[in-house]
């Protein structure tokens, strides 16, 4: 008989190896290189070279014709924001996140609300039984008689049930836990969890049904897995929330049919997640007045203008070199920030810890934040409060100028529906734009400008 060839694959990057490594060299990781039969040059799988099994010829790009996506609205607004404004037949999605952030229930509410509206829905679990998905359900008050659920593991038993009930929504919960009978090696495993996405791919394109996969993630929040497994998806969501919070935040990192910069927020409560119409007003809820320290940065998520709240603490140190500690804001852009706070202003933090925190967990990566948290720092190290009522944006610059910013009427409008009175924003995003009647705006150059502004 011929010997079975084996190969060592990383669990984490899927790097392969003849021989076991105790480090990855893609990834770095220890401990990760598992052996595997190699299937290369086998035909057993039975996949075929293209989606729909028919030989593909070479077309020009003129004679192709154009057609716009139909999608399929679901109930949550704030779902069809992420997804670019519904979910796409024939799409295949990634949802990731950690273990009981709520996953399943989106999914779940997600296939009620499809299946309300008249669509064939198939739920496909391989970590819960029937009963524990009906207990979900009628927690959620989510039933209906045209979502189907299937608890199985094998992908070509599950073909077979996708063939009989013909539907035209479908959720596999998780891809970690299915397996190919072609591969020998374990659920879970970079070579079945390749194998069985592929195979739903097909699946997906050839018979036109929106298939939603969820994923595992790492001790480092990434999905686990091969990265192959995200540049297969056309849509990749993380699900993310602190735990000792309420609220839910849904992005999307990778979406062919949308933006990648949207974010959809949702809370959880006892009968499920409830989308949250108006987050600006919810991040700002416990917000204190008066306090030194505490700014409004008015964020632009995707499309949607967010008005969250910036905490700064200065204090003198006891150590020969200062802490600096961020959450919510990137370290790098705190240290740029002090160092020009002290270089072009001449404040004197190399003796002061400095900590800065988004009110709330929320995650922000728009250099418009950088004015903000300039007068938050400011504001706690000279301990002055700023006025209750304003709104600050700009993006800082290393000579210490205040650059221009996008989408300037959409911010201040948000910021005047909540009440705020006056903006301190960048003058050269002045250009063009009429400020809306009632809202003072305090246009500035500099940081140092913009201190004198707000910490007058």
């Amino acid at each position: 008989m011929a010997k079975t060839k084996t190969k060592f694959c990383c669990q984490e990057c899927g790097y392969e190896s003849p021989k076991w490594l105790g480090k990855c060299p893609g990834c770095q990781a220890w401990n990760t290189m598992v052996e595997e039969v190699d299937m290369t040059g086998k035909s057993s799988r039975g996949f075929t070279s293209s989606l729909t099994g028919e030989k593909q010829k070479a077309t020009s790009i003129i004679r192709i014709e154009s057609s716009d996506e139909k999608r399929i609205r679901t109930r949550m607004n704030e779902l069809n924001r992420v997804l670019g404004g519904g979910v796409v037949p024939g799409s295949l999605m990634l949802v990731g996140g950690d273990p009981g952030i709520g996953k399943s229930t989106l999914l779940l509410q997600t296939s009620h609300d499809l299946a309300s509206a008249g669509l064939k829905v198939l739920y496909i679990s391989g970590e819960e039984s029937t009963r524990q998905i009906k207990l979900r359900a009628d927690r959620l008050n989510a039933l209906s008689d045209r979502m189907f659920v299937l608890c199985e593991t094998d992908v070509e038993q599950i073909e077979e049930a996708i063939v009989a009930v013909q539907p035209d929504f479908m959720v596999v919960d998780s891809i970690q836990t299915v397996f190919h009978p072609a591969v020998s090696s374990a659920p879970g495993s970079v070579a079945q969890v390749r194998e069985c996405t592929g195979h739903f791919m097909r699946i997906a394109k050839v018979k036109g049904i929106a298939t939603v996969l969820v994923g595992h993630v790492t001790k480092e929040g990434a999905i686990a897995g091969p990265r192959l497994l995200e540049h297969m998806v056309d849509c990749v969501l993380y699900f993310e929330g602190e735990r000792h919070h309420t609220y839910r935040v849904l992005r999307a990192v990778k979406n062919r049919f949308g933006s990648t910069n949207e974010m959809g927020i949702f809370e959880m409560s006892e009968s499920g997640l409830r989308e949250v119409t108006n987050p600006s007003e919810l991040f700002l809820s416990e917000r204190p007045l008066g306090v030194a320290g505490s700014t409004v940065v008015a964020s632009m998520e995707g499309t949607r203008p967010v008005l969250v709240e910036l905490q700064a603490l200065v204090s003198a140190t006891n150590f020969p070199s200062p802490r600096r500690m961020s959450a919510g804001i990137d370290y790098n852009r705190l240290s740029l920030i002090i160092a020009v706070l002290e270089k072009r202003v001449g404040m004197v933090l190399q003796n002061q810890d400095a900590y800065l925190n988004v009110a709330g967990g929320v995650k922000l990566d728009e250099p418009a934040v950088d004015l903000a948290a300039a007068v938050a720092i400011a504001s706690s190290f000279r301990d002055r409060p700023t006025r209750p009522f304003d709104v600050v944006f700009g993006e800082v610059g290393l000579t210490g100028e205040v650059r221009g910013v996008s989408r300037i009427d959409q911010r201040v409008r948000e910021a005047r529906k909540l009440g705020f009175k006056r903006v301190i924003m960048p003058r050269k995003s002045m250009k063009g734009w009429t400020p809306p009647e009632g809202m003072e705006i305090a246009a500035v150059d500099t940081v140092a400008e913009a201190l004198a502004a707000a910490l007058d």
